[in-house]
């Protein structure tokens, strides 16, 4: 199956192009023009911002639609990676991030984020919700069904050739060649890795022993840079299979995932449907929305990426705290999340969703 809401080249371009998209996005239409912001309490400032690059294409669309919003606002988002946001939020360096996991509770536990009040809660928001695809390049194949052990095998590199007898197994009628296979990982701390991982820890725990991590946590295969880097390595190379946001999966194969009885393909609406299933973690704060996730249902595609608005219910800086608050407030929109659908493929939010992120972002300041 080929994932092509987004082509790679696009993909590779919105990512890289971020902090330019945010300062030409952010110059707005002129008051009095038909475009022009509505009436509501203008704000100005500039907010840094960084982390999960897979929110890449997604943050493009919500800066330029904020600045139809709020066009004194300037955003500028810089990537980097889910634990290098994580770092930047924690030192102060950016006022909010995208992070493709919630701070853990130890985490918020030690405290000490930079433009937070002390002892403020975290703001938590699932602002992107995305299929992870397993994508592929192997000369002649364009369609791969794989079981969770059998993935967890390949990443581990227990299967090292397209044609062993496990896989050829659950592909009747698929002509394999006699071709290695090259895993591709993530070499960067990734959200993206520790979802991944967490689906194997989950879904094939005799085989994938390790822990969940967003640290690659094994020897061998291929590392690539953030979710560019492993785009291109995937793009570049026969024999490749690897894990990324759907976004960037551009025109790369994609495998369909087993889940009960059924091989599921990718999908935003069936990596949704994940989180209809699933309940909030308990013990958190009431604007700490952080998914326990259920990837057992049929029907469902199960290796999903939730990824996170991250910022604080209170900011040493009142100012700071009222641009984003007027950000997220924008980001979990209908507008915002249908433009993120159209051009990331991402599953827009749930009302129910909404309801509850619109009351975690009400509540910053």
């Amino acid at each position: 199956m080929k994932f092509t809401r987004v082509g790679a080249s696009v993909a590779m371009a919105a990512i890289a192009a971020l902090t330019l998209a945010a300062c030409a996005g952010n110059e707005g239409p002129a008051a009095g023009d038909p475009g022009s912001a509505p009436a509501e309490e203008q704000l100005t400032g500039s907010l840094a911002a960084s982390g999960a690059s897979s929110q890449g294409t997604a943050q493009t669309s919500w800066i330029a639609g904020f600045a139809s919003v709020q066009p004194g606002i300037q955003i500028n988002y810089a990537g980097g990676g889910s634990g290098a946001g994580r770092t930047d939020f924690t030192n102060g360096t950016s006022a909010f991030i995208g992070s493709d996991r919630a701070f853990k509770m130890e985490e918020i536990e030690a405290g000490g984020f930079g433009n937070c009040v002390d002892g403020t809660d975290l703001v938590e928001i699932p602002a992107y919700i995305s299929p992870i695809a397993v994508a592929f390049n192997v000369e002649g194949v364009d369609t791969l069904n794989l079981d969770p052990a059998t993935l967890a095998k390949i990443f581990k590199g227990e299967i090292t050739n397209w044609n062993a007898p496990e896989i050829a197994a659950l592909n009747a009628g698929v002509t394999f060649p006699d071709l290695a296979i090259t895993p591709v990982h993530r070499s960067d701390t990734s959200g993206t890795t520790g979802n991944f991982t967490s689906y194997l820890v989950e879904a094939a725990p005799d085989v994938w022993t390790f822990e969940d991590s967003d640290d690659w946590p094994i020897e061998g295969g291929e590392g690539a840079q953030e979710t560019p880097g492993v785009q291109q390595a995937l793009t570049s190379g026969n024999g490749t299979i690897g894990y990324l946001d759907a976004s960037a999966a551009g025109d790369l194969s994609t495998a369909a995932i087993q889940t009960g009885s059924e091989f599921v393909e990718l999908s935003p609406e069936a990596a949704a449907a994940v989180v209809d299933n699933s309940t909030l973690e308990e013990g958190r704060a009431a604007t700490d929305l952080s998914f326990e996730l259920d990837r057992s249902a049929e029907g469902v595609y199960p290796i999903v990426l939730v990824s996170y608005l991250i910022g604080c219910a209170e900011y040493t800086d009142p100012a700071v705290g009222a641009n984003v608050k007027a950000y997220f407030d924008y980001v979990i929109s209908p507008e915002a999340q249908d433009a993120a659908a159209e051009n990331a493929g991402s599953a827009p939010i749930s009302d129910d969703l909404r309801t509850q992120a619109q009351a975690a972002v009400d509540a910053i300041k």
